[in-house]
Order: structure tokens, then sequence, then C-alpha cells
């Protein structure tokens, strides 16, 4: 069941407009595989157990009610991260990948917290209606 619900999402994934594909692949980029090249920094452990807490919830959410708008709430994770990461940051830290991955993920993922604002106010007050449809 579990494997059905993850299926699942990434077809619906897969059906948003290209530009929200690439979107959630640069998410999944920055979030995902760069902090396993990192891992043996507490940033990278740090934004990895985020992405996969809200990856989590996200599935729990998204077998529970589709693809909707209230799917955005499973980043709630990054709030305190994104706050965290930005007191460790250090202008230095832009002459190395490290660096420019690290700002990358706070710009990236304080976008990402905006949209999905936007759009669990707008599931709450009422838009409940799934993004997409997947075929029975």
């Amino acid at each position: 069941m579990k494997m059905k619900v993850m299926v699942d999402f990434f077809r619906a994934v897969l059906g948003m407009p290209k530009v929200w594909v690439a979107w959630v692949g640069l998410m999944m980029a920055l979030n995902l595989a760069m902090p396993v090249y990192f891992i043996e920094s507490l940033e990278a452990r740090v934004i990895l157990a985020a992405f996969l807490a809200a990856a989590g919830l996200m599935m729990t959410l998204f077998a529970l009610k589709g693809f909707v708008r209230l799917l955005g709430l499973a980043h709630i994770f990054w709030i305190p991260m994104l706050p965290w990461l930005a007191g460790r940051f250090e202008p230095g830290l832009l002459d190395t990948v490290f660096g420019k991955w690290l700002l990358a993920v706070i710009v990236v993922d304080g976008i990402s917290l905006m949209i999905d604002a936007v759009d669990v106010v707008r599931y709450v007050r009422g838009d409940r209606e799934p993004a997409i449809l997947l075929p029975s």
C-alpha cells in the first residue's frame, strides 16, 4: 500500500505543468541528493532529516486527501530549519560549493514556503479540489 501511495504521488507530480515538475526536481536535488554528498556536515543531516520528515507527512496527506493544496503543510519542518541555516551561514562560504548549496537551499526552500503558505490558506478557505486527478 505504501509503495502505491508513493507511485501515485509521483505520477501526480509528473502530471503537473513542466515548470512545476522542474521545481520539484530542483527541491529534491537540493534537499535529498546534495545532502548525501555533504552528509558529514550537520547542516546536510538536518536538511535531509527535514526533507524525509516532510516527505513522510506529504505521503500521509496525499493518501488521505489526494493531490490537494494542503500538501504544502508538509514543508512545516522547513520553518525552523531555514532560520537555523541562515544563522549558520557566513559570507565566506560563498567561495565554496558547500556554501553555494546552502544558500540555494535557503532561497529555494524559502520560496517554496511562501508558495506553500498561499496553498494552505487557499485550502483552509475552501479550495479543496485536487490539482491532479489520477485514473482509478
